[in-house]
């Protein structure tokens, strides 16, 4: 192989030319003391695809990132300034994706012409304007002329409106990538920008759940997990780091990492392993399940056509000799022909599919314009008849606006007239302040888009997490200042939060020697792993069962104001070597714990929740909170939205999880409120509602509990959660309910996918829960998930007037030409006139009736069984 440095970049001085580079032949304005510049082709030759030792063995030869980072003119530590921005743009663009292929007008408009219905009623149009020029050369043209110009404004009509939902769609589709942020860091400050706007060389900051915007390197000393199945079909998570597979892919996803990570930017738009893919990708369109109900309804009314024509035809031919005693029998049998046929025309409904596209596109479009963006047709419509929603409560219930407001801090209680002018010592504030600035994801973006400074500091990743860094530096401390000081990414580690003990790590290694373990998590957890409290002056006293009881009550109190509460703690070691050797895979952080401080922190109810859950529940949805607050906090919250009513059942997460299928299905009915618990709970919440992902048999139970081995199907299929098919059937012979469950984290993405109608949140979503979901919900509301629900009813009420008056229409048209044929008269209506009939019922009806808006009226009915007919006794 050749060496990049002598054959893929070029010296300065070289001639060149205007315009984004594409091969080695541009010059560049790079770093005056490398005299090297990167062209498009270098950036190429690290982004092979399907080729990551080739890839990395190039990148060596460039020098590394750090290589190419001098080359491109970026520092990895401030990023790009603002001038290197605009040059980085005018050399390689910016990261926009060719759109897919879409399929021109002229072919939706030919594909229409190979329904074999249409093929032989042209061929009879072709036959009848034959014989009618040849017997009345004046006038005869008009029939067979006036039905295949039916016929074309038919085809006309059907490509124009699958056109035009092709393009709704897509403009649908352009809105929300509007709406895209990812951070950057620039100048030295992190911004939150449209990944559109993402040039070579841009430093970015991704989280766990972030989706990769560009191809990127990763620069940092970061382990990370990315899942790449959307590019390589891969279904494992593969290992990133530095040394070894350094390179992050656009379009896949971050599936698990400790902290922030920082990669820089060398593949945007079409250069980008996903824009060469995507470029030639041609979407394929699904049928919702109304969509092949509806299309299986107009098969069986397609076969009642076909008899009835061939009856038509029957009784038509024989009265060629019946009525007229043989005379033009080529006339008339021509006639009959073109009758029946037509009769088939107008007997199959194809506006009822046409119905449910235009009746789903227009919805689409209004719910995303009412701040719910549907990535799956069918969820549109199956929202409608939820029975149950299973609802998180930060930032769907709630604003999301995390404030640190009371505490207790070093064995002094702060109420909330008082917590603004918190008197604590310095060296107890710093002690806390490093503990919440160092053991953290969360960071602060200060400045819009545009530049412009917040009111607020808009906080990325965690809110707790942002409430706890936000009320540090109202103490004084800047939060990157003070973990930069603290914290060696070299040696120290940061532990995300783990939801089976219910709690953050940071490993710290301090200056005089010693290791310090710092933690923040669940009060009930954290504290009971405690075994010493921290003093006014710092220090430390043993925590007595007095003293346990004593700030045990202090968090109920908390927690029945509706205060999320948090407890903070550290432990430390004399040395690096008392550390556990494993402590780099699983921390030390669940004994000796020093108790630094108990925070009340609140988060206000959006101020039209409390109207959203009244009028789901009146509309028919049980409702249900799903939270990993504690269970006082949880239950008060429920009870000021109204969720959680005098008979309703609150329970906690490892009660529910412990509890028998038949304990389960016992107190599901009532209940409202599940805390304190697990996205594994969730899961199981959700799963035994709906009977989606239950174990069919004993095969798929041993798989789904393949980590107990010492479980057995014999002693435990009735006995532990989710149970199996056969008798989670018993109880429910209707099917189950239909559910939709609100998710924003990672580790929801299997609830997500378990739920009849998975709900993502469009601000705090993670993009692996927005990628494992139906609809995405923009402004994060309970009220426009409601707002869903009746856009999703206002589809199947419309599609069924729609068929009421389709049906009414046809069996009318059948009967009427049917006896009139049988009784021997010539039809009423003939070929030309019921295919315009059909024309203007298929199309007109179906724009009129699918675009129908709904009103508040739907939502005081309850929904839909699954197994509810389309067409009802009263619809008769």
């Amino acid at each position: 192989m050749s060496n990049p440095s002598n054959s893929l970049l070029t010296r300065s001085g070289h001639s060149g030319h205007s315009g984004h580079e594409t091969d080695d032949s541009i010059n560049n304005t790079g770093p005056a003391t490398s005299g090297i510049y990167i062209t498009q082709r270098v950036l190429n030759s690290i982004n092979i695809q399907q080729a990551r030792e080739l890839n990395k063995t190039n990148l060596i030869e460039l020098g590394g990132v750090d290589g190419l980072a001098e080359k491109i003119g970026v520092s990895l530590q401030r990023g790009l300034s603002i001038e290197k921005v605009v040059e980085m743009r005018s050399r390689f663009g910016n990261n926009e994706f060719p759109d897919s292929p879409m399929r021109t007008f002229l072919e939706l408009f030919t594909d229409a012409f190979q329904d074999l219905i249409i093929i032989i009623l042209m061929i009879a149009a072709i036959v009848s304007l034959a014989i009618g020029l040849w017997e009345h050369p004046k006038y005869g043209w008009i029939e067979g002329s006036a039905i295949l110009m039916a016929v074309f404004i038919v085809a006309f009509v059907s490509a124009g409106n699958n056109y035009s939902k092709e393009l709704q769609f897509r403009a649908l589709e352009k809105s929300s990538q509007r709406d895209e942020r990812t951070s950057v860091l620039r100048d030295g400050e992190i911004e939150r920008i449209n990944p559109k706007d993402l040039v070579v060389g841009d430093v970015v900051v991704l989280q766990a759940g972030d989706l990769i915007p560009a191809d990127c390197i990763l620069f940092d000393n970061s382990t990370v997990s990315s899942n790449e199945s959307e590019l390589t079909g891969e279904a494992e998570d593969l290992k990133k780091n530095r040394g070894k597979d350094c390179f992050l892919l656009s379009s896949c996803l971050v599936t698990d990492a400790e902290d922030k990570i920082y990669a820089m930017v060398f593949g945007i738009g079409m250069n980008s392993q996903w824009g060469k893919i995507k470029a030639n990708l041609v979407s394929e369109n699904v049928n919702t399940p109304l969509q092949d109900k509806l299309e299986d309804m107009a098969g069986l009314i397609g076969y009642i056509g076909m008899i009835a024509a061939i009856g038509t035809f029957i009784a038509m031919t024989a009265s060629i000799w019946v009525r007229h005693g043989g005379a033009h029998v080529v006339d008339g049998f021509v006639e009959a022909f073109i009758i029946g046929v037509t009769i088939v025309v107008v007997a199959i409904p194809e506006g009822l599919p046409l119905a449910v596209t235009i009746s789903l596109a227009y919805s689409t479009k209004q719910m995303y314009e009412d701040q719910s963006f549907i990535r799956v047709l069918a969820a549109c419509e199956t929202m409608g008849n939820a029975t149950s929603l299973c609802s998180d409560k930060t930032g769907t219930l709630t604003e999301n606006r995390m404030t640190v407001v009371e505490g207790w801090i070093a064995n002094r209680k702060y109420p909330q007239k008082d917590f603004l002018n918190c008197s604590a010592s310095e060296s107890v504030k710093l002690i806390i302040a490093e503990n919440v600035c160092v053991n953290r994801v969360a960071y602060l973006v200060h400045r819009d888009s545009e530049g412009k400074l917040l009111p607020r500091p808009n906080i990325i990743g965690n809110k707790t997490e942002g409430a706890l860094i936000i009320m540090a530096s109202a103490w004084g401390y800047d939060y990157e200042t003070l973990k930069s000081t603290v914290y060696n990414e070299r040696r120290d580690k940061i532990f995300a939060f783990n939801s089976n003990k219910k709690r953050s790590t940071a490993v710290v290694h301090r200056p005089d020697g010693t290791v310090r373990i710092l933690v923040k998590g669940a009060p009930e957890w954290v504290l009971a792993d405690c075994t010493h409290y921290m003093c006014e002056d710092g220090t430390a006293a043993i925590l007595t069962r007095e003293k346990k009881i004593e700030l045990e009550e202090h968090i109920i109190i908390m927690s029945n104001n509706a205060l999320r509460t948090l407890c903070l703690a550290h432990k430390d070691f004399s040395s690096p070597s008392s550390l556990p050797p494993n402590w780099t895979e699983s921390p030390p952080d669940n004994g000796g714990l020093v108790c630094e401080a108990i925070m009340g922190i609140i988060d206000p109810l959006r101020n039209d929740v409390k109207t959203a859950v009244s009028t789901a529940q009146n509309a028919g949805v049980t409702v249900r909170m799903v939270t990993g607050d504690n269970l006082n906090t949880a239950c008060a919250i429920a009870r000021d939205c109204g969720i959680l009513t005098g008979d309703g059942v609150a329970l906690e997460g490892p009660v529910f999880r412990n509890m028998t299928p038949a304990q389960v299905d016992a107190v599901l009915p009532r209940l409202q409120v599940l805390a304190r618990s697990s996205p594994e709970d969730k899961y199981l919440l959700v799963v035994r509602l709906n009977g989606n992902g239950i174990p069919d048999g004993e095969k798929e139970w041993r798989e789904r509990h393949r980590d107990k081995p010492s479980m057995s199907w014999e002693r435990d299929r009735d006995r532990i959660l989710p149970g199996h098919r056969d008798e989670w059937i018993v109880t429910r012979r209707e099917g189950g309910q239909v559910v939709g469950v609100t998710g924003d984290g990672t580790n929801d993405a299997p609830a997500l996918k378990a739920a009849d109608v998975g709900l993502a949140m469009g601000i705090t979503g993670t993009k692996v829960a927005q990628h494992a979901s139906d609809i995405v919900i923009l402004d994060d509301r309970f009220s426009s998930i409601v707002k869903a629900i009746m856009w999703g009813r206002a589809v199947y009420d419309n599609i069924r007037k729609f068929l009421q008056f389709q049906l009414t229409v046809n069996v009318v048209a059948l009967t009427v030409v049917f006896t009139g044929a049988v009784a021997g008269f010539d039809p009423p209506l003939n070929a030309v006139m019921m295919l315009w009939v059909n024309l203007i019922m298929d199309t007109m009806g179906a724009l009129a009736l699918g675009t129908e808006p709904p009103t508040e009226d739907l939502l005081c009915r309850k929904p839909y069984k699954r197994a509810a007919q389309l067409i009802s006794r009263p619809m008769w």
